[in-house]
C-alpha cells in the first residue's frame, strides 16, 4: 500500500461519514441547531467541503469546484465566493439554507471526485514538498492533506452527533 492509497481511504471514510450524516434528512432538520451559537449540519457538511475545495484548489494550482461548478450558485449563499466558514459566527451559520441534503452531498462529492484525482497522482516523494511558508515550521503537502483529513473528520462527526439529536429529538 502506497502513502496515496492511504490517503484515498482516509478521504473515503470522510466521504461515508459525510453521507451518514445527511443522507434521508430534509431541510429543516439539516438546519436544526442545538442552540442559537450551534452549528447546523447543513453549516458543517458545507464548511467542511469548503475547506476542502479551497486547500485542494490552491495544491491543484486551479480554480475551487464552488466557483468552477456551478455550486455557489446552486447554494445561493449571501457570502463572498471565497468564503469556507472560518470565522463564522452564529448569524452566518444560520444563513446556510441548504435546499436539500442532495445539494449538500453533491458539491462534497464533486470536491471529493477532484480531491481523489489529485490525490491518486501523488508519489511518496511529492509529500515532503512544502506548500505553505506562512507556518513555522513550513507545511508540506503531507501535513496539508492530513490537515484537511483532520478537520474534515472532526465536522463530519459533529455532524453526525447534530443527526442524532435531530432523530432522537426532532426539530421542535
Amino acid at each position: 500500500m502506497t502513502s496515496a492509497d492511504l490517503l484515498v481511504d482516509a478521504f473515503e471514510r470522510v466521504r461515508d461519514a459525510v453521507h451518514r450524516a445527511v443522507d434521508g434528512l430534509n431541510p429543516q432538520e439539516l438546519q436544526y441547531r442545538v442552540d442559537p451559537d450551534a452549528n447546523s449540519i447543513g453549516w458543517l457538511v458545507w464548511h467542511l467541503s469548503r475547506v476542502q475545495d479551497d486547500h485542494l484548489a490552491e495544491l491543484i494550482g486551479g480554480e475551487q469546484v464552488w466557483t468552477a461548478k456551478g455550486w455557489m450558485e446552486r447554494f445561493g449563499l449571501p457570502f463572498a465566493p471565497e468564503a469556507t466558514g472560518y470565522g463564522h459566527g452564529g448569524d452566518d451559520v444560520g444563513a446556510v439554507r441548504v435546499k436539500s441534503g442532495d445539494v449538500l452531498t453533491g458539491y462534497y462529492d464533486a470536491v471529493h471526485e477532484q480531491t481523489i484525482r489529485y490525490v491518486k497522482t501523488l508519489t511518496d516523494a511529492d509529500l515532503p514538498r512544502v506548500v505553505d511558508t506562512a507556518w513555522e515550521p513550513p507545511v508540506t503537502l503531507a501535513v496539508r492533506l492530513i490537515s484537511v483529513v483532520n478537520d474534515n473528520t472532526e465536522h463530519a462527526g459533529q455532524a453526525a452527533f447534530v443527526r442524532g439529536v435531530v432523530t432522537r429529538v426532532g426539530t421542535d
